[in-house]
């Protein structure tokens, strides 16, 4: 794979992108800008958990059905989401039908709701490297880091389901907690 593409619009890119839409938009204004708050991180969180085992373009198409479904990600009142909740998710072919994914979202949501405003995001971004440098190729980037693996470790012991060292190394690089833009690429740092 390339470690760059130039789209239709001039612009290069970071090769994942390609020349899909809704991936240069995800690319051009989220990936990599740091991103806080509790619900936000939240909604991270649980998409990146749902991406598992996806591509992440197949959440983010599905993304505004999540949110709809989800209420905003609204951590208070998916934490109060019931069995028949599960029920009607599962049945949603706008969003992602994993039985478990639908349980662990719901279930973080409650330890977010149980915890005091701004306490997800000072948990997260405490786990955040203190020098990042950004990579030069796609080779470059890894899957896992010991900051991705200790902020998984924290989230499991505090009761977070999927949110595995390669799960939270996507969040981190989404949320802006490191800049992985290729070098050549227009975000790039």
């Amino acid at each position: 794979m390339n470690d760059l593409v130039t789209g239709a619009d001039g612009v290069t890119r970071c090769a994942w992108a390609g020349s899909d839409a809704e991936y240069q938009r995800y690319h051009d204004e989220e990936w990599g800008t740091p991103l806080h708050g509790d619900r936000p991180l939240f909604e991270k969180m649980s998409l990146e958990g749902f991406q598992a085992g996806l591509a992440w373009i197949t959440i983010l198409r599905k993304r505004p059905r999540f949110r709809e479904v989800f209420h905003d990600f609204e951590p208070s009142v998916v934490a109060r989401f019931g069995p028949d909740d599960v029920e009607r998710l599962l049945q949603d072919a706008g969003i992602i039908r994993h039985r478990g994914k639908i349980e662990a979202a719901i279930g973080n949501a409650a330890i977010v709701a149980a915890t005091g405003p701004g306490e997800l995001d000072a948990l997260m971004w405490s786990f955040a490297p203190a020098s990042h440098t950004p990579p030069a190729t796609f080779a470059e980037v890894p899957a896992v880091t010991p900051e991705s693996t200790a902020l998984s470790k924290d989230l499991r012991r505090r009761g977070f389901r999927f949110v595995g060292p390669t799960t939270m190394y996507a969040l981190m690089q989404s949320s802006g907690m490191v800049d992985d833009h290729v070098a050549g690429c227009w975000r790039a740092a």
